[in-house]
């Protein structure tokens, strides 16, 4: 079954085991969340929790938005997501999901928006190789061909410049090398999607080797 908690990406660190081993980590900083909404197939047509995390001001929350927290006695929340295949047998409407549901060793799949690097051409968007850099080339850093003349048009999927980044990536299979149940922190060998102080997503991993 599923299980997942939202947090932000505070940074990269090392850290060494004791074989000595040192083992690069991302930082990310879950601070307890809260079940605002449990879903039924007989209320919503699927099942689902919803939880919502990092507070906010209360005037920057609307009135609907206050009364629909106010059923599980929260605060205003910043983010809320969603998480199918749960166990409902196991959740309540104003139960809060911690670090905790995860230990050292566990393999999560990490959900969050890449950094996004603005319009960029062909050759750092898409890696296509550059044409000959001597005088008189007049093909340096171009597109290349657009096709044929017939369509008189651009075929779909055709790699060209454009906005690069600031795309939804999840990053599978990841280890969490040790977690912080007093500082709310989860220790996840390796790099993970986005910049700092942006949320990311947790969850146990999907594909993992039986």
């Amino acid at each position: 079954m599923t299980k997942g908690i939202l947090g932000k990406k505070v940074g990269m660190t090392q850290i060494f085991t004791e074989a000595g081993e040192l083992i690069p980590v991302t930082v990310i900083k879950a601070t307890p969340n809260v079940i605002l909404q449990v879903k039924t197939v007989e209320t919503d047509g699927y099942e689902a929790i919803q939880i919502g995390f990092d507070d906010k001001r209360e005037i920057l929350a609307n009135k609907p938005a206050k009364g629909h927290v106010a059923k599980a006695n929260a605060t205003p929340k910043r983010f809320i997501r969603e998480f199918r295949n749960v166990e409902l047998g196991e959740v309540e409407v104003g139960k809060e999901v911690t670090v905790e549901i995860f230990q050292a060793g566990d393999i999560v799949d990490v959900t969050g928006m890449s950094k996004g690097k603005g319009f960029q051409g062909a050759i750092k968007r898409h890696g296509q190789a550059r044409g000959p850099m001597s005088h008189g080339s007049r093909y340096h850093r171009r597109p290349g061909s657009m096709g044929p003349v017939a369509p008189n048009r651009v075929f779909k999927n055709k790699l060209l410049a454009g906005r690069m980044g600031n795309d939804k990536v999840t990053l599978q299979n990841l280890e969490i090398i040790r977690v912080d149940a007093e500082r709310n922190v989860l220790l996840i060998k390796g790099n993970v999607p986005g910049a700092k102080k942006s949320l990311v997503t947790v969850k146990n991993a999907v594909k993992t080797a039986k």
